[in-house]
């Protein structure tokens, strides 16, 4: 059990180093946060703090900086509420363009809350991949192009333009139009792609320029099944102390490329989960955190806003401004908002 001088000096030493990214020492606490207690006491607790895990010591320094179970500690029993009255000015613009349909105001946002935080910020839309295949639809263009329509069991509706290399008949299409409903109805998204390469020697058969045909369609799948992911601020991370070593940027810079990574962490997955109400939560990894908050929108479905940085970030701020964003989407656009059509 942790005394209340400890919590004391741990806290401390948790906001002094989101502050100023430096290893904590006894001196600098006694400078800045006017403690009451000896060098040699803050020292002692310290290394008890220490020994519980809360706190690690730096091999380049005799200081300490909180580890992923202190943040997690802090976070949970320490930190206090703090508002940013800036962001609902900022929202307060984007919402009342109504030149701006509903995809457009929650990336305006997402963009918003990367520039106010200087950390990279996430919006996931609906998990496509969660649902299944109820229908497809390709339709021509012209000659050599053809748009998609896909459709699953919960309603959800997405179209795709793909190309061709030469041209292709009407037929053709029509054809390959009616095995993929025969064949994909009631797949899970996740086994379209498997799936469809079982059914091309049917294809093979039915549909004459079927090869182009069948690559074309499955591009224009991936890009359906994958797109829903808005990234904002990426080059923000170049500016963290955290990310100054170059094999760990480039490792960060990977896990931007992978959707299907960030749906999973926006699941839970990671070293440590902490929930946060009825919807937010924070994932640590290593010396990296997640905070994110979901969204209702239109048709049930659900989009979930997330701030990646550093283990070392402003969580009573960021948690206030990720909820506020997510409230404002789920008031105008969810069920019964204003903007529901």
């Amino acid at each position: 059990m942790l005394t209340k001088r400890k919590i004391e000096i741990f806290k401390a030493i948790v906001e002094e180093f989101i502050a100023t990214a430096e290893p904590v020492g006894s001196k600098a606490l006694l400078e800045k946060y006017n403690l009451d207690y000896s060098s040699a006491t803050i020292r002692n607790e310290m290394l008890e703090l220490e020994s519980s895990g809360l706190l690690e010591k730096t091999h380049t320094s005799s200081g300490r900086v909180p580890s992923t179970q202190g943040y997690r500690f802090y976070v949970e029993h320490l930190m206090e509420d703090r508002e940013d009255d800036g962001i609902e000015y900022a929202l307060a613009q984007v919402f009342s363009d109504r030149r701006l349909n509903m995809e457009e105001v929650i990336r305006r946002s997402c963009d918003i809350l990367s520039q106010m935080t200087k950390l990279t910020t996430i919006v996931l839309g609906p998990d496509a991949m969660m649902q299944c295949l109820e229908s497809v639809q390709l339709l021509p263009l012209n000659d050599r192009s053809a748009v998609a329509i896909f459709v699953t069991n919960q309603g959800h509706t997405e179209s795709r333009i793909f190309s061709f290399d030469n041209d292709l008949s009407l037929e053709d299409i029509q054809s390959c139009t009616t095995v993929l409903n025969e064949r994909l109805k009631g797949t899970p998204l996740s086994e379209v792609v498997d799936k469809m390469l079982l059914i091309k020697p049917i294809l093979a058969i039915t549909v004459k320029r079927y090869e182009m045909l069948f690559e074309a369609f499955i591009n224009a799948f991936l890009r359906f099944a994958t797109d829903d992911v808005y990234f904002s601020g990426q080059s923000n991370l170049l500016y963290q102390p955290e990310f100054a070593d170059i094999e760990k940027l480039k490792q960060m810079m990977g896990m931007l490329e992978n959707s299907q990574l960030w749906r999973s962490i926006g699941r839970g997955k990671g070293d440590f989960l902490l929930k946060k109400g009825e919807h937010s939560q924070l994932v640590w990894m290593d010396d990296m955190a997640v905070v994110s908050s979901k969204f209702r929108l239109p048709g049930d479905e659900e989009g979930q806003l997330m701030v990646v940085g550093p283990s070392r970030m402003e969580y009573n701020r960021i948690l206030s401004m990720i909820e506020t964003i997510a409230s404002a989407i789920e008031k105008i656009y969810g069920k019964g908002g204003s903007h529901e059509k």
